[in-house]
């Protein structure tokens, strides 16, 4: 599975994601979009002008929805509890 995160600086939602993410051990990948212009451009690319942007196997959850997040990492209650 791949997870892809796009951050920025001083982006609280940001620190959530990836703060729920370790809590639940998944592995990802962190793009800082303030850091490096390019992470920035693919954003673009795919019209999200916004952070937190989590990319699971290739599809976007936008923001911090835990709830979303973990339906698209195929998690259950019982898995996470």
């Amino acid at each position: 599975m791949e997870v892809i995160v796009y951050s920025s600086t001083g982006c609280i939602k940001c620190l959530e994601v990836k703060e729920q993410l370790r809590e639940w051990r998944i592995p990802f990948e962190e793009r800082n979009v303030s850091d490096n212009e390019q992470y920035f451009k693919e954003l673009q690319e795919r019209r999200i002008f916004g952070t937190p942007a989590t990319f699971i196997n290739g599809r976007v959850v936008l923001g911090f929805q835990p709830k979303k997040l973990q339906e698209r990492l195929g998690l259950t209650e019982e898995s996470i509890g």
